[in-house]
Order: structure tokens, then sequence, then C-alpha cells
């Protein structure tokens, strides 16, 4: 087995417990270390909430409570909690949320949206057209496609966010080590992919032969990735998943070496599944069998196993999934942009297969707000499944604790003492929401939010406030973004 790395990319708190949890095809290991640093410990107090939703356990809605975190961390909520702290923040008449978590995205596709030559396409030949655009990715490109990308998730709400990160051409340098560094500066939490092809159009797949790399290269490089990044502990910011494209992109050999390397390493497997008709066809005819049948010959189910998309999963095939634990990422706007179809996320969750929620990539959504996709994925399924519909709670929580066990934490995705303190707060006088608050586990979804919302905290850190964000120049970056991005298409 291949040795496991500690050495963490970023300090850990002084005097505070952290849990390294190593998902492994048993369950959950947990391992407690104590820190030795020295950083002062830095608090938050959030007054006077007047609604904080929990998404916990008993689904509790606190009214007129307050939040206090130490180091990332809430410690309590409850009224009148007599706390000092560095920072406070007056929530009188705002909503209180879990910070919603992004579980598929490709960030780099952000300087591809919108191109008119590819608007009314389905996915193969969208991607044949874009992979000669993305063929000229390099590292100035995706540092601030990610601060756009991730800059929009978190002014809607976001405070993680998963990036499928597959296209590493030649000579591009350090893409996934740029993903990072621009998260770092958005203070975002990150879960970046070491994504790959190894199958160009002379090999029968669909992306250029630049872009494509031999197993034996690719294998190299995840480790490298997960050794230098990956950091399970409680709390961490930064998490490195395997994630070959799709089975149409990527040989059997390449699939089967990734889920063997990432379970040496305890990190999670992730690529796309079931997007198309016409996967299913290339499926039946390369290989002669469904993708997921496939996929399951090479060890591709489980509990460290999410698919983006997953819409023509048959009924045996969701109990299967729902058997094994095995996840799925909905990304209602992209399969409805591109023409996919709809995904049985209201058998899926009858059946206890784990769903989250994803924007997908910029150029099959032309936005990264997953405050949209809360009420797109509500109105999608009320007109396909009527009364069978989750409800705008169940999207919510799709969102948010869903979406963090497709990620494999336990740290996020709820508000409660013991968890990372990432949530979002909204103005509940927005013009747009008078008369809509009664009930404020469904507002999100069945109303929607339009415009940023007040406040993100990540980790207890403030990254947006007043809707501009706090950690970086927002219209320096902007201009520097239009900028890089017209020399890109340019090339």
């Amino acid at each position: 087995m291949l040795a496991y790395s500690l050495g963490l990319p970023h300090p850990l708190d002084a005097t505070f417990l952290c849990a390294l949890a190593f998902p492994a095809a048993s369950g959950i290991i947990n391992v407690y270390i104590q820190s030795t640093g020295d950083a002062a410990m830095k608090t938050l107090l959030i007054q006077n909430i007047a609604s904080l939703v929990s998404c916990d356990d008993e689904d509790r809605v606190y009214e007129n409570v307050d939040l206090y975190a130490e180091n990332g961390v809430i410690r309590a909520i409850g009224q009148n909690l007599d706390k000092a702290a560095d920072e406070t923040i007056d929530a009188r008449h705002m909503l209180c949320y879990p910070g919603l978590i992004n579980t598929h995205h490709h960030l780099y596709q952000q300087f591809s949206r919108n191109l008119p030559q590819v608007q009314n396409m389905e996915l193969f030949d969208w991607l044949k057209t874009l992979y000669e655009i993305w063929k000229n990715l390099d590292e100035n490109v995706i540092r601030l496609s990610s601060l756009t990308g991730m800059g929009e998730l978190m002014k809607h709400g976001c405070t993680t966010c998963f990036d499928h990160h597959y296209v590493f051409p030649a000579g591009a340098g350090d893409l996934i080590g740029t993903q990072f560094a621009a998260a770092s500066e958005l203070g975002i939490r990150m879960h970046c992919s070491r994504g790959s092809m190894d199958l160009s159009v002379k090999d029968g797949g669909l992306p250029p032969d630049s872009v494509v790399q031999t197993v034996d290269e690719i294998m190299k490089d995840s480790a490298r990735l997960i050794e230098t990044y990956h950091d399970a502990s409680f709390g961490s910011m930064r998490h490195v998943a395997l994630a070959p494209c799709s089975p149409f992109s990527v040989s059997a050999e390449l699939l089967r070496q990734s889920a063997i390397l990432a379970r040496q390493y305890h990190v999670r497997l992730h690529t796309h599944l079931c997007e198309t008709k016409d996967e299913e066809n290339y499926m039946l005819e390369r290989e002669g069998m469904r993708p997921l049948a496939f996929m399951q010959t090479l060890g591709w189910v489980g509990p460290d196993v999410w698919y983006a998309h997953g819409i023509h999963f048959n009924d045996e095939e969701l109990k299967l999934l729902a058997d094994t634990g095995t996840g799925v990422c909905h990304c209602p706007i992209s399969n409805m942009k591109l023409a996919s179809g709809i995904a049985r996320v209201p058998e899926m969750l009858k059946l206890g297969v784990p769903v989250g929620l994803g924007v997908d990539g910029s150029a099959s959504n032309d936005g990264s707000s997953l405050m949209e996709e809360l009420r797109v994925a509500y109105l999608l399924h009320r007109l396909n499944s009527s009364r069978e519909a989750p409800s705008g709670y169940d999207i919510l929580k799709m969102a948010t604790r869903g979406s963090a066990r497709l990620l494999g934490r336990n740290d996020i995705g709820t508000l409660a003492p013991g968890k990372c303190c990432d949530l979002f707060l909204i103005d509940s006088r927005r013009l747009e929401l008078v008369g809509a608050c009664f009930d404020p586990k469904s507002v999100l979804a069945t109303v929607g939010v339009r415009g940023a919302v007040d406040y993100t905290v990540v980790h207890g850190k403030i990254t947006v406030k007043g809707g501009h964000l706090a950690t970086i120049d927002e219209e320096k970056t902007a201009l520097d973004a239009q900028r890089v991005c017209e020399g890109y298409l340019a090339r």
C-alpha cells in the first residue's frame, strides 16, 4: 500500500481537536490528534438571527437566536449568548442557512460560455467543438476562471466547491495547484479532482491528442497531487479526488487503476455517468454493456464513489446505487441546456440513493449559482413528478447535507455545535421576499433569491459582505479575467 502523507498545506488552529476521517470500504475510521500550533483563537458572534435553518437530523429551525464560533467551529446556538468575539454580525431580520455545497463543476469552462456556435448542440458534438478551445488552457486562464467562477458561487451562498478538472494540455503547468491557490485567495473550501483522459479521437474517444495522457503519467501525477494537497482532517479546506472524465474518453485500465490508487490513499472517486442516450449507445456498442454495469466491473461502486448527472439509470441500477451507497450529483440546469434528460431524483431519494446538487461546467450552465439550481430543481421535478416531487426543503437538504455526504464529509452541511461554521445570511426584508418567508425552510427553492446573499461565512471567516467578495478586489479581478478570456478565445 502506498504511504499516506499527513503533510498539511496550512497550519491547524491551536488547542483544536482535529478528527481525521479516512473513508474505507468497511466504514469510517476516526483518528484524533491534538494540534500544537500557537495561532491565536479567532471568534465570531452572529446575533439576533431571525430564523436559522439547521438542516440537522431533527430538521430544527431556530427563531431569534445567536450563533457563536471559535476557530471556524460552531460552539453554541442559543438566545442571548453572552460572548465576546473578534467579529460580530447583527443578523436581525436575517435568514441563516448552512453553506451550499457544489459537488460538480468545471471551472475552466468559465471562459467558454454563451458561445453562439454551440448553443443548440447536444453533448458529444458540443464537447468535440469546445475541446478545440480548451486545448489552449494555461495557469493564467485556470487562475482567473477559478476566481470568477468560485467568486460567483460564494456570492450566492456556496461555501464548498468540488471542481472536476480533466483537461491537462502538455506544458500547461500546475493547474490543480493554481486552483487551490485561487480558492485560498477567496477563502472557499475546495475539493479538486485529478481528472484524466487517455482516449483521443484516434483511439475512438472525443478529445484531441494534445489533452490526453498515458495511464502511467496520470497515476504518477495523481499520487503527487494527493500527497501534496489532500488534507483529511476535520475542517479541512483542501481535498483531492480522482476523477477520470467519462467512460467514452478513458480506457478501462485507467478507470481500474484510478479506483485502486484512490482506495490506497483513501480519497474519493468521481466521473460523469449515464448523462445521455448517446453515451449509453456508445457503451453498448464498445463494451456490450450499459455504463453502470461496465463501471461496476472496474470497482466503481460504493460509498466512496459519486457520479455526475445519472439521468438514464434504469430501475435495477437505481437499486444498485441505493444498496451500495453510490452517490449522484444532480445538475438540472446543465441537463436542460444540453437536452440530456431529467434525472429520476424523486425515486433516488425514496430509495435512499445519496444525492447532492451541482452547477456543472460554466459552459453547460452559463452561470455558477447553486442558489439558482435550487429553484430550477424544485420546479423541474414539480413539473415532471407532481406530488412525488421533493419539497423545497428537500432540495435545500440535497444542496447541503446531501452534497456533504457525496464528498465524504460530516463536518459541513448542517448548522450545529461541533460543525464547521459555514453559512450564509439573507435579509428577509428584501423587496423580492416580501410576504414569502412564512416557511424559511423552503423559500430558497420555491420563491428563490435574486442577486447576491448578504453574508457568506466559511470556517468562521466572512468571505462575502454586503453582497460583495470580502477577500479579493472584485472589480480588478473581473477586468483581468475579461482581458485574459479575450486573449484565450483569440488563440
